[in-house]
This record gives C-alpha cells, sequence and structure tokens, in this order.
C-alpha cells in the first residue's frame, strides 16, 4: 500500500466525483481509477460504489476513511519531523554544568531554547569540572559549563563568564560590618573553599591570586559543594569563599562581602568534543548569540 493510494482514495471520498479528485491531485482521471483498483483489490474490499451518475462510498469505505487521514497525517508528521531534524530544530542536547551558572546564564539558555527551538529538549546535568570532561570524552554530555582553565586533550573551551570572589560570614561575624574584604582581613580565621580535584586550574589560579596578596590564608577545610560550605559557614564554623554567582542564593545567618583580588576573575566556559550533529550546532550557535563573548 502506498501512500499516494491512501491520498487518492481519500481526495476522491472528499469530492465523490472521479474528475475533480483527479484535477485535484493532478493526475489524469485513468491513473485515479487505477490507483483506486490497485487500493481495493490489496485490501480484497469495495470502498466505492459507482456507476456512471455517482460516486459513493460503501460501508468498508467509510469505516477505512478515518483511518487513511490518519495515516496521511502521521506520514506527514514524520516528513515534518525528519525535516526539523535535519535543520536541527529537533533533538536532545546533553548539558553539564557547575553552580555559578545557575543564577543568570543557565536559566537565560533555557528560556530561550524553549522560546526558539521547542522541538529540542535540554538535559541538565550538575556536574564538577573533571567529571564533565570525563562525560565529554565518552559521548556522555555534548557540552560542559565548567570552571576555567581547563586543558585537557580532545576539548575544546572557550570562556563565557567572569566573576569577581565573594566571603560568605556568620550573621553576627564582626566582619559583616565592612563593606568590601582584603585577604589580610582573613588572618588567622577558618575558611572554607572548593576542594582542587572538583576543578584543578580554578583551584590553582586562585591560590596563587591569594599568595599575591602576601597573606596566606588558614585553609580549615576543602569541600565539593558550595551549599557544604555555606552550610557549615551558617553553623559559624568559618567563613566561606566562593565566586559570586554561587554567592547569590544563601541560606538563613550568612550574609556574604566582595573579595578585592584585585583585577582576578574566576572564568567558567563552555565546553565541547565535537558538532557532528545539526542540533549540536543550533545550541552551539545560539549559545554563541547569548553567552559567549567574541572571539579574540
Amino acid at each position: 500500500m502506498e501512500i499516494k493510494h491512501l491520498r487518492s482514495f481519500v481526495t476522491l471520498a472528499e469530492e465523490l466525483h472521479f474528475g475533480r479528485a483527479a484535477q485535484r491531485l493532478s493526475i489524469v482521471q485513468p491513473a485515479l481509477s487505477m490507483q483506486i483498483k490497485m487500493l481495493e483489490e490489496e485490501l480484497g474490499v469495495r470502498l466505492f460504489e459507482r456507476n456512471r451518475h455517482s460516486v459513493m462510498l460503501t460501508e468498508v469505505g467509510v469505516l477505512f476513511l478515518p483511518e487513511a487521514r490518519a495515516t496521511l497525517a502521521q506520514s506527514a508528521h514524520a516528513v515534518q519531523v525528519a525535516k526539523a531534524g535535519g535543520r536541527g530544530e529537533i533533538g536532545r542536547v546533553r548539558l553539564g554544568f557547575v553552580s555559578s551558572v545557575l543564577p543568570h546564564l543557565l536559566p537565560s539558555l533555557i528560556r530561550s531554547l524553549h522560546a526558539r527551538f521547542p522541538g529540542i529538549e535540554l538535559e541538565l546535568k550538575d556536574m564538577p569540572g573533571p567529571d564533565q570532561a570525563a562525560a565529554l570524552i565518552n559521548g556522555q554530555l555534548d557540552f560542559g559549563l565548567m570552571r576555567l582553565p581547563a586543558v585537557i586533550p580532545g576539548i575544546q573551551t572557550r570562556e563565557v563568564l567572569q566573576e569577581s570572589f565573594s566571603i560568605a560570614l556568620p550573621g553576627d561575624h564582626p566582619l559583616v560590618a565592612c563593606d568590601t574584604l582584603h585577604p589580610a582581613d582573613l588572618a588567622r580565621i577558618p575558611v572554607f573553599m572548593l576542594a582542587r580535584r572538583y576543578a584543578p586550574g580554578f583551584h590553582d589560579a586562585l591560590m596563587q591570586a591569594l599568595n599575591s596578596q602576601g597573606t596566606p590564608l588558614a585553609i580549615a577545610s576543602e569541600l565539593g559543594e558550595f551549599t557544604t560550605m555555606l552550610a557549615l559557614v551558617s553553623a559559624g564554623l568559618g567563613v566561606g569563599l566562593l565566586p559570586a554567582n554561587a554567592a547569590r542564593a544563601l541560606p538563613a545567618n550568612v550574609i556574604s562581602r566582595p573579595l578585592d583580588l584585585g583585577s582576578y576573575r574566576a572564568s567558567t566556559g563552555l565546553a565541547w568534543v565535537d558538532l557532528n550533529s545539526a542540533v549540536k550546532n543550533t545550541v552551539f550557535n545560539l549559545m554563541n548569540e547569548l553567552l559567549l563573548p567574541p572571539a579574540p
């Protein structure tokens, strides 16, 4: 059974006139008659009662008509899906991210993607940088938003975000009275920070920036999550050193203050291995438009 046979049947069922149906189909009347005959022979039933003066659907034809219409609609939908897939307007993209992109950058991407390409499903995974890198290499992620620098063979990166740093303080801490803090203000105070294994390049660059200020910090603990860090700060066990965007959502009894590290800023970058599908290219181009600064 061919789609053209079903289309001819539906058109004739609507017109109930071979001449008008053939005209709508842009074929000659004998060709339409042959297609209807072939369809009836394949089904083993009569779909039309016809004579020299009229064409009428049989009882079987009446039953068959909605099914034929549904099949034609599904066929048209399949064509649309294939074409949309070829244009990169439908599909699934897996994106890893770190917490600094949550307040603004990631919601902006999600809103724009849903508005412009509703057929693209964005699968989000909150993952530290090294886990993102492994998932990108293994084909388990399509893109990552990770802390830079991250020099990893096979992975390309571009900066999408720069952040200053903040210090999270218990609400009753004396340093809350300061508008801006300096590394010297933190001498002999237990400080929590992100563990090196979760972002080695980020950690090393931050330690270098701190050491350049000439005041070594008393690192109380290196943690894997900023949420854990903020819980410990809320309990009064120390202060937390974290990127400014990660300090936007603070728990009760925690207040943040900017930390002056001169011109040093933390960087977050878009990471990918390849752009080997139309939907990846669509999402990458949208990220370029929304997130990325101009390439140098």
